[in-house]
């Protein structure tokens, strides 16, 4: 089950750091004579997004607040990234289809984050309890 919580991570922050990275900065400069520099610097900084979430979700939170922060951040950055690209991708003419990650999805998944890390928390206790 671990092992794919870990995949599930990869496989959204891999893509999410990349397409941020060349997206935002890289959009501000034109790279009109070296266009590989803004996808090296977007994988490479997607990697080491990738490399650290594999190894924190694969590490279980030691107390009480670091479970709540920790499924708090990771909910909210998923929230966060579907609300505000999912417009972009889907209904790229609504002019404030980004207004529903910022608003709604991100604080909604924040939210619900640190309440299932709550839970989480509890239920590792109980288990740790019993076993």
């Amino acid at each position: 089950m671990k092992q794919l919580f870990r995949l599930l991570a990869l496989l959204l922050v891999v893509p999410a750091t990349y397409y941020f990275i060349y997206w935002v900065p890289f959009s501000l400069f034109p790279f009109s004579e070296n266009r590989w520099l803004p996808s090296l610097v977007s994988l490479l900084c997607a990697a080491d997004a990738g490399r650290y979430a594999w190894k924190k979700v694969g590490a279980a939170p030691a107390s009480l607040l670091s479970s709540i922060g920790s499924g708090a951040v990771l909910l909210g950055a998923i929230g966060f990234c579907g609300g505000f690209f999912g417009p972009m991708i889907f209904a790229p003419g609504a002019n404030q289809g980004p207004l529903l990650g910022i608003f709604i999805t991100g604080p909604l998944g924040f939210l619900i984050g640190g309440v299932g890390g709550l839970v989480y928390w509890l239920a590792k206790g109980k288990k740790a309890d019993t076993g």
